[in-house]
């Protein structure tokens, strides 16, 4: 999918760096990479190799013996990558904060660029939100959706019913504005309200105009287990939106939740791979962990049902028991986090479903919850066409108690998926991470490593490359990455955060 990025000036592509030096004379390099394993990001098998930053761009890559420049790493046999591409991301009230800006947790598994607003969410002003995040200098680059979920909050409120033909207009607007600020699609939550009062036809609507400025369409489906529609005709609803508006479709975070959509993987990777088959545009992106997040309302009583026992003892089923969800945030008692659902119901003497009712008429509560097999996560990362996420936030230190994707998707995926499991090639897993992600999203010279590119490069050890974080301590520092670039400026260099805060909000033209 072709993109442009406005913010990119074209200083110089980046071979007029080499060529700069003269005819005979040996090129000269702002930054110098020297005996790496480049992995370039296509999939293709790693080559041993030098890589040469001028700027912001990639100025050259091979055998480099003769160069020059002010600065030189070696390497020493590990991978030289692109900067790894988080397409689902709720990092970004993080990234406006004094504290977080530079993303260190993103930075230190060798995340340069993230998609945020996902899940239908986000606000509807997406000039003012750009003015934020710029103000703010972050460390990594970003890429803004808009949010059908915020987008029909902002014409409809929480009305549960269908839009009149002017309010269909004026969610047109919005959804038009945005992606003349620079919007790369637009994102739906149809598991949450209010997108869940949506039909499938006003997405559609909405996608079309998403479409006319080359944006895409990724999805919280309507149901990733058995609540209703069930996971599969739920990634079905992807294929049509995909199909109907002319749209690359993108089924966030997929999954198959719960021991009653357990075995299904394969199934839906089927789905996809036939409706491809059809010519239609659809992919998948996915987070390496048995658990998911989300809030305690939406995953008991979802699309706005009755707060009943019968109502929220029948989705503890569905979700594995009250011992697969443990609270990790509660601000009405923070000292409930790191408990299940369980010990929780213990200490007040209900029974889980009460007790889940009571917290969340308190305030509600952010959770994690285990709820994937093993088998259907591997089966889902196999498939060509699934990209690396994390859907993980940027939490302040020391409060609640969140998943440890926040700080390790990544850096788990090239660990436990590829090294200790084997269950993906060490190229195939960087494809997921870089170059996939770049074509899906449109974020041109990016993902790849070549003559040309934008210089986001990270440099790690994949024998030793690790995420630290766990359920027990998950805000814990992934390990194994020692340099990271953005937009040719070290954040991360020899294993030491920088000062510098390079990110930019990218968008199309």
């Amino acid at each position: 999918m072709a993109g442009m990025n406005r913010i990119l000036a074209p200083s110089c592509l980046a071979a007029a760096a080499v060529l700069a030096a003269g005819a005979g004379q040996p090129p000269r390099f702002d930054v110098l990479i020297r005996n790496a394993r480049v992995i370039d990001g296509s999939g293709n098998p790693w080559m041993r190799g030098d890589v040469g930053i001028s700027g912001d761009r990639i100025a050259a890559v091979g055998r480099l013996d003769a160069a020059t420049a002010s600065r030189v790493i070696d390497a020493r046999d590990r991978v030289v990558a692109p900067g790894f591409i988080d397409v689902h991301s709720h990092a970004l009230d993080g990234l406006v904060l004094p504290a977080l800006h530079q993303g260190q947790p993103l930075i230190a598994q060798g995340v340069t660029t993230l998609v945020g607003n996902p899940d239908g969410g986000g606000p509807v002003d997406l000039a003012a939100q750009r003015a934020a995040i710029e103000a703010a200098r972050p460390g990594p680059n970003v890429a803004l959706l808009i949010g059908h979920g915020s987008v029909r909050r902002a014409v409809l409120g929480e009305a549960r019913r269908e839009p009149t033909g002017d309010e269909l207009e004026q969610m047109k607007a919005l959804v038009r504005r945005a992606m003349k600020a620079g919007a790369f699609g637009l994102s739906s939550g149809l598991f949450y309200v209010p997108g869940s009062f949506a039909k499938t036809e006003e997405v559609i609507a909405l996608a079309r105009v998403a479409r006319e400025s080359g944006g895409i369409y990724t999805s919280h489906i309507r149901d990733e287990g058995n609540y209703g529609a069930g996971v599969r005709a739920s990634v079905q609803e992807v294929v049509r939106i995909a199909a109907d508006a002319d749209i690359v479709g993108v089924v966030s975070h997929m999954k198959a939740l719960g021991k009653d959509s357990w075995g299904l993987g394969p199934t839906l990777v089927k789905d996809i791979d036939d409706a491809r088959g059809r010519g239609v545009q659809v992919y998948a992106d996915q987070y390496p962990y048995e658990a998911s997040s989300t809030t305690l309302r939406a995953a008991l009583l979802p699309g706005g049902a009755e707060p009943a026992d019968a109502v929220v003892e029948e989705n503890l089923r569905r979700r594995n028991g009250p011992d697969a969800i443990l609270i990790a945030h509660y601000a009405a008692d923070p000292s409930l986090a790191g408990k299940t659902l369980t010990e929780i119901a213990t200490i007040k003497g209900v029974t889980p479903a009460r007790a889940a009712l009571g917290l969340i008429a308190a305030g509600n509560a952010q959770i994690v919850s285990f709820n994937m097999s093993e088998p259907d996560i591997e089966a889902i990362m196999k498939a060509p066409f699934t990209m690396a996420s994390s859907d993980g936030g940027l939490p302040r230190p020391g409060v609640g108690h969140p998943h440890p994707r926040d700080y390790g998707a990544f850096a788990r995926r090239l660990a436990v998926y590829v090294r200790d499991r084997h269950v993906v090639p060490l190229e195939f897993a960087i494809r997921s991470m870089t170059s996939l992600p770049a074509g899906v999203f449109g974020l041109t010279d990016r993902g790849v490593i070549r003559p040309g590119a934008v210089a986001d490069v990270v440099v790690f050890d994949p024998a030793a490359i690790r995420d630290r974080a766990s359920y027990a301590e998950p805000q814990t520092l992934a390990t194994g990455v020692s340099h990271v670039f953005v937009n040719g400026v070290a954040v991360l260099d020899d294993g030491t955060f920088t000062d510098a805060a390079p990110g930019r909000v990218l968008g199309k033209p």
